[in-house]
């Protein structure tokens, strides 16, 4: 093993307090990405991490380190630059000074491969984090996750951009919705799909629901500000058909042009008092302690090339969703189910509406 030596600051000092080891390279994915949402996923940690961590530094500091804008992501503030300034200057100080500085300890072995690691676009979903954690540390395959909305994961894939998509479909009393938009860029002869959760998705609202909301209809009544998300994602193709259904105009809903990313973000704002209720995953909700109306039964699944399916890096990715780990894992994320997680279906099942049926592998 190879260790190297890294920069560290503290608070007020040699004494001080250490500085939070996930602040600057959240601030330095910022700056990369221009929002809050890529960030986290780069860095590994949750939306609601990160925005504590932000919040509370800010008032460490007395002053923001980034400046968030509803559908506009995110920037550093002139503080917040000023301190990545400070921490990429320090970095080339101590390259200068230590050079390729590095020590070996333990075994080494010619014979280490490298990990195999499939590359994923997916919608946002809190099960991606369960499934990460379900593959074995000594298992030869990792993932990496890109997070975007479900047709633009769709449609990296049929570009051959990505390995796998990750995508959701309303099932139940809203199967025979039109899914043609998620059927563009699959082809059947090509493509298989890999169940992976089935999850809750409904209203997000204040705490105890004091407006006693049960329905977009009742959001529109009541005149609660409302939080929507991003165009192309699957959920706003839902919450879209949901308001044609009703017979309600987007202009009826305020804050129907607000946006959010993540569903993380939607249940953040909601609960920050940015907006009165929003759309989103039971579970984003329960993290927040908010109030959850469900609407909507969804089924997640992963769009994979067929003759991949049987090498061994999407076997393995097959047998973890299949595992007790994953179940156990995901069964702890309210509105969240992962029955049949891990079985196979063709693309044709997709486009007859109700919920396809697996076949053996």
């Amino acid at each position: 093993m190879r260790i190297v030596p890294a920069l560290h600051w503290r608070l007020g000092g040699d004494l001080g307090e250490p500085l939070d080891a996930r602040l600057l390279p959240l601030l330095e994915a910022i700056a990369s990405t221009a929002s809050l949402a890529a960030a986290v996923g780069e860095c590994g940690i949750s939306y609601r991490a990160a925005w504590g961590l932000l919040r509370d530094y800010s008032q460490t500091f007395g002053v923001p380190l980034v400046q968030l804008e509803r559908g506009r992501g995110a920037s550093l503030t002139a503080h917040g630059a000023q301190l990545l300034q400070a921490q990429t200057s320090a970095r080339e100080r101590l390259a200068r000074i230590l050079g390729g500085l590095a020590i070996d300890i333990g075994p080494t072995s010619s014979n280490e491969r490298p990990v195999p690691r499939l590359r994923v676009a997916a919608s946002h979903d809190l099960a991606l984090t369960a499934l990460s954690e379900a593959l074995p540390d000594t298992s030869a395959v990792a993932l990496d996750v890109s997070v975007m909305g479900s047709l633009n994961a769709l449609r990296e894939f049929g570009e051959g951009r990505t390995d796998i998509a990750g995508f959701h479909v309303p099932i139940g009393a809203h199967a025979a919705w039109d899914r043609e938009p998620f059927l563009e860029w699959l082809v059947p002869r090509r493509d298989t799909l890999i169940r992976f959760v089935d999850r809750e998705q409904g209203l997000i609202l204040a705490r105890g629901n004091p407006a006693r909301v049960r329905s977009l209809r009742g959001v529109v009544e009541r005149k609660l500000r409302f939080v929507n998300r991003q165009r192309g994602s699957a959920t706003r193709i839902l919450i879209d058909r949901m308001l044609a259904e009703a017979q309600i105009e987007p202009s009826e809903l305020e804050g129907f042009g607000n946006e959010e990313f993540t569903h993380p973000a939607v249940a953040a704002t909601v609960a920050s008092g940015g907006a009165d209720a929003g759309f989103g995953l039971r579970a984003a909700a329960a993290e927040y302690g908010l109030a959850f109306v469900p609407l909507v039964r969804e089924r997640y699944f992963l769009a994979v090339r067929a003759k991949d399916a049987s090498k061994p890096p999407l076997i393995r990715l097959i047998d973890a969703l299949k595992s007790p780990a994953f179940s156990r894992r995901v069964r702890r994320l309210p509105g969240y189910y992962p029955e049949a997680a891990g079985s196979l279906m063709g693309v044709d099942a997709l486009a007859a509406g109700p919920a396809p049926k697996a076949r053996r592998r």
